[in-house]
């Protein structure tokens, strides 16, 4: 692996969109975090630049290691070093997917994300697993509540934080062709379905998932969307219609997305598995401040570790950002 790769097809369009959800779910399963993996075997297959970096997480269900030796390495717990050998093969003309735990890529190796990755450009796909609260037992070591705020700050950075196992499927082939680094938040285990039908992924644009004039839920990441439609299935009960929004892409922002919403509804809430501080509610409010005022109710972690220990959907409500939750402060803001 010592030759420059300078020749070669570029990256190929993503597949076909499937015609059926159910039957691509069933075959791919609901997790996020194998879907990403299929999603670089796949991109490997189509295209001879695309090699997997390991931060001693091989996953036996996608065996890039087996049918592409030639182009996985396995680092092991050396984070910092992980990020340095991906930069330096982005430098000779690989296109390199790293995955390890998202709080070790972020914090552990911050120093080289943030020289190796970001001041070089390097065309880097840093993939985060167990992010947010999604590690579940494994406690406040894994869980990864700080990750949006440190790679957002990072000049030139993309941060994506895709809504299910499809979205993360089209995220990972997105990232592998987007120019530059590209910081990808994947979870742990299997989350809800937010789509049923397919549609393309594209960097920068959020997705309204269901529309309203009343209010505004703004949500990111595997489960939270998903939280974020069921708390406006909830609150059309309540004769409250709200709309969702799908922020897949924290930066860059889809702020024509953002004002939109707070055109239309006057009431924005912010649902993320993030501390309340520099994630998602920090992007739109500023955002919101300079260009559109508008109330805007910030849902993530209320700038504390979480040190419970229990299953991801439990620590949502613990945490007071399950579907319930966001119910009670849409009606609370709306003085309902």
């Amino acid at each position: 692996m010592t030759a420059v790769v300078t020749a070669g097809p570029e990256l190929a369009p993503a597949q076909a969109l499937p015609a059926d959800l159910d039957a691509w779910f069933a075959e791919h399963g609901l997790s996020s975090r194998a879907t990403c993996r299929q999603a670089q075997l796949d991109l490997a297959r189509r295209n001879e630049r695309i090699i997997s970096l390991e931060g001693d997480l091989g996953l036996p269900e996608v065996p890039f290691g087996v049918e592409f030796p030639d182009r996985y390495r396995q680092i092991g717990i050396a984070e910092a070093n992980l990020v340095g050998v991906a930069a330096g093969l982005a430098m000779r003309g690989w296109v390199p997917l790293v995955n390890t735990f998202a709080v070790f890529a972020t914090m552990r190796a911050c120093e080289q994300v943030r020289i190796d990755l970001a001041y070089h450009r390097s065309n880097v796909k840093l993939v985060g697993y167990y992010t947010g609260l999604s590690g579940g037992w494994a406690g406040p070591t894994h869980h990864c509540l700080e990750d949006i705020a440190i790679t957002r700050a990072l000049p030139g950075m993309t941060v994506l934080s895709p809504a299910d196992a499809w979205e993360t499927y089209q995220a990972t082939v997105a990232a592998a062709e987007w120019d530059g680094p590209v910081y990808l938040r994947v979870g742990r285990a299997a989350t809800p379905a937010v789509y049923r039908t397919a549609r393309p992924f594209r960097i920068g644009e959020a997705v309204v998932l269901r529309e309203g004039t009343d209010a505004a839920i703004l949500a990111t990441g595997c489960l939270l969307v998903a939280e974020a439609l069921r708390a406006a299935e909830l609150l059309e009960a309540d004769g409250v219609r709200c709309r969702v929004v799908n922020v897949h892409t924290l930066k860059p922002l889809d702020e024509g997305a953002v004002l939109a919403a707070a055109s239309d509804t006057g009431l924005v809430v912010t649902v993320e598995d993030h501390n309340v501080h520099g994630g998602l509610g920090s992007a739109v409010a500023s955002l919101l401040a300079g260009e559109r005022p508008t109330p805007v109710e910030r849902l993530g972690v209320a700038d504390r570790f979480c040190r419970q220990g229990a299953e991801y959907p439990d620590l949502l409500a613990l945490q007071g950002i399950a579907a319930e939750d966001v119910r009670r402060r849409v009606l609370a803001r709306l003085g309902s």
